[in-house]
């Protein structure tokens, strides 16, 4: 399972996903963690499932990309 996650954030990391819509990150997401249920066929589908969830996550972070960066051009205005 570790591997598996770790080759996931790879995948996310390489491709460009995370500049993705929220649609389109979904998608990526089922189509790649059917590829690493693939590539690790010991791993059940809680397994992908868990993975799918993660990784998700990881692309949906609770502060928005650039907010910081927002907030310090408002304050300065």
């Amino acid at each position: 399972m570790d591997r598996a996650r770790d080759d996931l954030f790879g995948h996310i990391h390489r491709c460009g996903v995370l500049r993705s819509t929220e649609e389109q990150q979904t998608e990526w997401m089922e189509d790649t963690v059917q590829y690493i249920g693939e590539c690790y066929p010991a791993l059940r589908a809680a397994d992908l499932g868990q993975l799918k969830e993660i990784g998700l996550r990881f692309c949906r972070p609770a502060v928005a990309r650039g907010a910081e960066r927002a907030v310090a051009e408002a304050n300065a205005a």
